[in-house]
């Protein structure tokens, strides 16, 4: 089951809005510093309008299309975001109190790429560091720009697809909606790198249910 669905213009989610001046108390005025996300539950409280899924909480952006592989129970498999020609697949997962994991999640991407055949550099991006490849696919090459943020006990990895993957400032709508992605954990203990659990919106898993799964198969975003 596909569920495809546009996000409205209200509750728009700006990367200016999440740029402050910082003071350095030792070295007078440092630049700007972009304060922004992925945030956790715990660090937000405002009026955004977001999908909720679980544990994740997408920013409602203008003219970007939110799909949503299910299974027939509502959990969501994979979440991809569209915006032209440009995509960003997400995923977040659970990670040690004490420190971050995409570091070793980066190595062991880029590790499986190599072993596929995939050409793979690391690159200092806006996140940290990321990784920048080309795979064979059915359609020829593709260009993948993976992109990891650490959080308090989860890490979020982005899969960036298109014209995007080899030009990051085209990012614009879809910079904003994982600018502003807000994760909910939650207190269960679970093993590290488990995927943490999605669900449709029971309204919306209602509505899919209704219309029996009609959604065109076209529509399926690629595995990555």
């Amino acid at each position: 089951m596909i569920f495809s669905r546009k996000r409205a213009d209200a509750g728009r989610h700006t990367r200016d809005e999440r740029t402050t001046e910082v003071l350095d108390e030792g070295a007078g005025a440092s630049g700007p510093a972009l304060m922004r996300g992925p945030y956790d539950i715990s660090e937000v409280d405002d009026e955004v309008q977001r999908l909720d899924l679980g544990s994740l909480h997408i920013p409602a952006v203008a003219e970007v299309e939110v799909r949503v592989q299910a299974d027939p129970q509502g959990v969501i498999q994979q979440v991809v975001l569209v915006h032209g020609d440009n995509a960003l697949q997400l995923g977040v997962f659970a990670a040690p109190r004490s420190e971050g994991i995409w570091d070793e999640v980066r190595e062991e991407i880029r590790q499986s790429l190599l072993q596929d055949g995939a050409a793979a550099q690391e690159v200092e991006g806006e996140y940290g560091p990321e990784l920048h490849a080309q795979v064979r696919t059915p359609d020829g090459p593709t260009n993948l720009r993976f992109v990891g943020v650490d959080g308090p006990r989860w890490m979020v990895r982005g899969v960036f697809q298109g014209p995007v993957a080899t030009d990051p400032a085209s990012a614009g709508p879809l910079a904003e909606c994982l600018d502003g992605l807000v994760v909910d954990r939650g207190q269960e203990a679970k093993p590290v790198r488990e995927p943490l659990p999605l669900r449709l919106p029971r309204e919306i898993a209602d509505q899919a249910g209704a219309e029996g799964g009609d959604e065109s198969a076209a529509s399926e975003p690629r595995q990555v």
